[in-house]
């Protein structure tokens, strides 16, 4: 039986390997080459497009790898350009047209407004709205009419899931759902997750090993459920000091000096 990668690495992107105010990766460079010459692979994850991502995803060199689009909503094959276009995103503005109003999406923006939002240049908003499968906005109103809202969303059938800076809309899927089909086929002999903002949690969840990347813009993630118990857990939690790629860095190169001085006591499985 051929064996996986020793380790799979889901990142997620905004805030955790992308610098929240700049967007740079740079900081990580030397982080992702030593997991590449260690043959380790690394899977980006993140609330952004196919077409956003495809780009990034080349100039980071990850093009032999998938990569999970748009919260989870589906699958960047590897080496795809994300051109391909769902019909599953007409249907979620139909419906998300039809909930209380408050929300204004990225579909009822212009590339301008949300190059204002996100800092994205005026290309990179195109691509912000090349959507397939989720809907980010803002919500302008109360949070008492936002938590309506989200309830209003969820009778629907409508997922909802808050990142940094936005409320993203689906029909369903999650980092965590897609991380298990990578998983399934690659068979890593470890998993390692870093994220910065609530709708990472499932994915650190679901790793073996999670880091939490510092990010003061970021809502925050509260304890997850392996910290509180932790006689009970399986893997461990970093929480880095360092910010965005740096600190993802420093959380990366520590967990490669800790596997080369480990060794499993079952390796093939």
């Amino acid at each position: 039986m051929t064996l996986g990668p020793r380790l799979l690495v889901f990142s997620d992107l905004d805030g955790t390997l992308l610098d929240h105010r700049t967007y740079a990766w740079q900081p990580a460079a030397a982080a992702l080459e030593r997991l590449r010459l260690a043959g380790c692979g690394v899977i980006l994850a993140s609330s952004k497009t196919a077409a956003e991502i495809a780009p990034l995803r080349d100039a980071i060199g990850l093009a032999d790898w998938p990569a999970i689009v748009e919260n989870g909503g589906g699958l960047l094959a590897p080496g795809a350009d994300g051109t391909e276009i769902a019909q599953t995103y007409a249907e979620l503005r139909a419906a998300i047209a039809r909930l209380p109003q408050g929300f204004t999406g990225f579909g009822d923006m212009t590339p301008q407004e949300i190059t204002d939002h996100t800092g994205l240049p005026s290309d990179g908003a195109v691509r912000a709205q090349a959507r397939q499968f989720s809907e980010p906005g803002l919500w302008i109103g109360t949070d008492a009419d936002r938590d309506a809202f989200v309830a209003a969303a969820q009778d629907a059938g409508l997922t909802v899931q808050r990142g940094g800076r936005f409320l993203t809309l689906s029909f369903g899927g999650t980092k965590a759902d897609r991380m298990d089909e990578v998983i399934d086929r690659y068979r890593p002999e470890h998993t390692l997750a870093l994220g910065d903002a609530p709708n990472d949690a499932a994915m650190l969840e679901r790793a073996e090993i999670a880091v939490v990347v510092a990010n003061p813009a970021s809502p925050g993630i509260p304890p997850l459920e392996r910290e509180d118990s932790p006689g009970a857990t399986r893997g461990r939690i970093i929480r880095t000091k360092a910010e965005g790629p740096a600190g993802w860095a420093e959380a990366v190169n520590a967990i490669l000096d800790d596997l080369a001085t480990t060794k499993d006591p079952n390796p093939h499985g």
